[in-house]
């Protein structure tokens, strides 16, 4: 039996900080992503909206015209193109609203050039086949259903063992990587076998797009946390992302709560935090 650790508000709080008359918006964290498609152009609007308000001081968006334009539509502060060459990130988001069978050998390259840099990447959706070759610190963020995929491309029985702690710990070491196995207790494992456990999320928050708001906001806080262990920070963007659910739904204090879409949760953020920090 695997120990997992319970990942509260008060270590979530000590991973945020009030910026100084010293920072500006490169200090803050610079996170880049490469999400979205034609099909699912709100995906990329989604996980940069998370970025900005989950933190970041500086976000840039790689992507075609289509999606482009609707992220600069809802968040003209993004810097847009076709390609970022080598500007600086502190952290990636790939393969939101992407799908793996539709990838370009174009785009495949430039996944894995991103995929191959000292930046940390949070891996998601429709990249998710693609982190077994990568060198990059990583980032998994797999559902359910994704979850048995990756395990079966790793040689490994698609079911597991029915402990959901001891299979996220058996794939973070196959790959070397942080798994955050999505569910209504999300864990994040790491490679040493050590796996945390956050509980914080309202069930209001199982809503489409809702893990694209939870892919920007963990490369706000990984960004921003550069010199914290990668599995805290990660842990951090996903209490933060449950908290922000309880907050815009008013699932607090006893209360059942009411619905909410995904935009609801990535325009909480900014709430989630000053009540942190309070």
């Amino acid at each position: 039996m695997i120990d997992v650790r319970d990942w509260s508000r008060a270590d979530t709080a000590r991973m945020l900080r009030v910026p100084t008359s010293s920072d500006d918006k490169y200090s803050r964290g610079v996170v880049a992503l490469r999400t979205g498609s034609d099909a699912y152009p709100g995906a990329a609007v989604l996980g940069v909206e998370a970025a900005w308000r989950a933190g970041a001081g500086f976000v840039r968006f790689v992507g075609g015209r289509r999606v482009s334009d609707a992220v600069i539509a809802r968040r003209p502060e993004t810097v847009a193109g076709a390609d970022i060459g080598r500007a600086r990130a502190d952290a990636w988001v790939i393969g939101s609203g992407t799908d793996a069978a539709s990838r370009t050998p174009a785009e495949e390259r430039a996944l894995r050039e991103v995929l191959d840099g000292t930046a940390p990447v949070v891996v998601d959706a429709g990249a998710l086949d693609l982190a077994r070759e990568a060198s990059a610190p990583l980032v998994v963020t797999p559902h359910a259903g994704e979850f048995a995929r990756l395990r079966e491309s790793l040689e490994l029985d698609a079911n597991g063992s029915g402990d959901r702690a001891r299979d996220a710990a058996e794939v973070s070491r196959r790959l070397s990587s942080i798994v955050l196995l999505k569910g209504a207790t999300t864990l994040i494992a790491s490679p040493d076998g050590a796996v945390m456990a956050v509980s914080a999320a309202p069930g209001w928050l199982a809503t489409a797009g809702s893990g694209d708001v939870l892919a920007g906001a963990l490369g706000a806080l990984i960004a921003a946390n550069r010199s914290s262990l990668l599995a805290e920070a990660v842990a951090a963007g996903a209490w933060l992302h449950g908290h922000a659910a309880a907050l815009a739904s008013g699932a607090q204090e006893g209360r059942r709560g009411h619905p909410i879409v995904a935009l609801d949760v990535a325009e909480a953020l900014p709430a989630a935090i000053e009540d942190l920090l309070s």
